[in-house]
């Protein structure tokens, strides 16, 4: 615990600068709310619901079947799911069985998927039953250390009347074929035991989550995170979080038991939407609307403003780009959205307009927070009203933890405030490190008057009221949506096409999703290629929020003295258009 008072009088009233009661296995709070609130419906997925009761059931019985497959403490397993009412009992057993998740993005392509497993060595991984995402399962499996594979239909998982009319026209989505040896998620809950295995969990420790990132640098790597990371990030927020939740009544605590509902709209592989929305809906025993395609409806979005209507949520966390399709939707006045309480946005800046329309349509109150996969993910937020918010900055560090800027070129001297520089953050929330990458943790941790400190990439600096504001991202880092891309990551792909001889991956300007991926590519002497040539190349190879939208052809591309691409010379090319 770093023990500190961070230096402003707008501190909000009543929130303490420390927490505690958080080394403890993650599981236990789905646990403690299955006892607390043991007929509070957890998951609410097309009119289905489950209790926390029953997750906590499947969550002990999956817990028991990874350890008859041998599964041992430490040992990975993937989860390869969108936002489906199978995905806490799944995330929660792998911690009840001793294991590590690793969290897959539903959208990689089988050659993005391998990596992942074989990197992270994952013995097993839970998949769905759909004409996509298991034969990209089976394709990614192979030469990997995967032995034992769970699918996973919706068809028990919606109302008996949905499942017998999706079943009879063809709607529940299915696999056309299944190899051998592979097991269904229905079948094995069915048939494990109830009583959950014994397992001793040091959560200072013991890993709960390997989540991958390009960190600082755009090489994937896996950010190892203990149980004690997420147990003190849900203690931090639940301690920062205040709400009025009667018309002139004080800001309070969110209440617990059921009277919150929160909206799945972020995925879930992705630790800002696990942490505050799947785990912190589970830590106050409130109820969680699955939410597997955001985009679903004609108009997009139109799927998801119904559920809002339809069940009433109260909090929503989400990144601008969904406040913005909110409020740009030609339907919006069609749906009654004024349930929304409290929404987190983070991932990027909110546009203030948008923040201003959006609070005019609901009532909500929306507050900006700062994180990273490698924090679990949340490292600051604004208060939770409207009177200490300062919209534009990322607010104050949540109880607990500490943040400083750091001179970039060492990251070892702290800067006076005002002043730019890198943004370093100690705290609980912390990661261990990068998996199997200790030449990547000496990069970026750095000990500090005998704390240890880990340096974002991000540049910012504290203002006068003691507000952090991020000035500038990591310079090469692409934000697509609320999606993370790397421009190494798609460049070591173009340059596996054999006719491209040079490629830099850069942000251009888009009013949609704030930026999009554009490559400069320099063919091989004598080649020719076509726009739609290098795009299907890219369909087949990536996943889609990192496919370059744009591509131009040049005769070369700038390079340094020693035959270094400059992106940065593209990128300031591209923001002067």
């Amino acid at each position: 615990m770093v023990s500190t008072t961070w230096p402003t009088s707008n501190w909000p009233e009543g929130v303490a600068h420390e927490v505690s009661d958080y080394e403890k296995p993650l599981f236990s709070i789905l646990d403690e709310s299955a006892r607390d609130y043991p007929d509070q419906v957890y998951t609410i997925f097309n009119d289905a619901t489950r209790t926390y009761t029953q997750v906590k059931d499947s969550a002990d019985r999956i817990a028991n079947f990874l350890v008859s497959r041998g599964i041992q403490k430490g040992d990975r397993v993937a989860i390869f799911l969108p936002n489906l009412p199978h995905y806490p009992a799944i995330f929660f057993g792998i911690l009840k069985a001793g294991a590590v998740c690793v969290t897959c993005n539903p959208l990689y392509t089988a050659n993005e998927l391998n990596y992942q497993l074989n990197d992270s060595g994952a013995k097993a991984v839970f998949c769905m039953d759909h004409p996509q995402f298991y034969p990209t399962t089976v394709a990614a499996i192979k030469e990997t250390g995967v032995e034992t594979v769970v699918i996973c239909g919706v068809k028990s998982y919606l109302p008996k009347i949905k499942a017998i009319l999706g079943g009879l026209l063809g709607k529940i989505p299915k696999a056309e074929k299944y190899e051998p040896g592979h097991l269904f998620f229905d079948d094995v809950v069915a048939s494990a035991k109830t009583q959950p295995p014994q397992m001793n969990i040091n959560p200072t420790e013991d890993l709960a989550l390997i989540i991958y990132t390009g960190g600082t640098t755009g090489v994937p790597k896996g950010a190892a995170l203990p149980n004690s990371c997420f147990a003190y990030n849900l203690a931090a927020m639940e301690e920062w979080g205040r709400l009025v939740h009667e018309p002139g009544g004080k800001p309070e605590k969110l209440r617990k038991g059921g009277y919150h509902t929160y909206l799945g709209v972020l995925p879930w592989y992705h630790s800002f939407g696990m942490t505050v929305a799947m785990m912190s809906s589970c830590g106050i025993g409130a109820s969680l609307i699955c939410i597997p395609d955001p985009r679903a409806g004609n108009p997009p979005f139109t799927e998801v403003l119904k559920a809002v209507e339809k069940y009433k949520p109260t909090i929503m966390p989400a990144v601008p780009t969904i406040f913005v399709a909110f409020t740009n939707h030609p339907l919006l006045d069609q749906f009654d959205l004024t349930s929304l309480m409290g929404c987190f946005s983070g991932g990027a800046p909110l546009p203030q307009e948008v923040c201003k329309q959006f609070e005019e349509k609901t009532g909500a109150v929306i507050f900006e927070g700062y994180g990273l996969s490698e924090t679990a993910p949340v490292a600051s937020a604004n208060p939770t009203n409207s009177k200490q918010r300062k919209i534009g900055t990322i607010g104050f560090p949540i109880p607990g933890t500490d943040i400083k800027i750091l001179d970039i070129e060492s990251g070892t001297t702290e800067l006076p405030r005002g002043e730019d520089g890198e943004i370093a953050i100690c705290g609980p929330q912390v990661m261990q490190g990068y998996w199997n990458k200790p030449e990547e943790n000496e990069k970026v941790f750095r000990e500090i008057n005998g704390k240890r400190y880990f340096l974002t990439g991000d540049i910012g600096h504290i203002d006068e009221d003691g507000y952090i504001l991020v000035t500038d991202r990591k310079k090469d880092m692409i934000l697509v949506g609320g999606f993370n891309v790397y421009p190494r990551d798609v460049e070591d792909i173009l340059f596996r096409h054999p006719k491209v001889a040079l490629a830099a991956v850069v942000g251009a300007p888009d009013e949609k999703s704030g930026e999009t991926v554009k490559a400069f590519i320099q063919l091989k002497p004598g080649e020719t290629a076509t726009e739609n040539e290098i795009s299907e190349f890219c369909k087949e190879n990536m996943a889609g929020y990192k496919r370059p939208k744009i591509i131009e052809f040049r005769d070369s591309l700038p390079v340094s003295n020693v035959g270094k691409v400059l992106r940065r010379m593209l990128r300031d090319e591209e923001r002067g258009k």
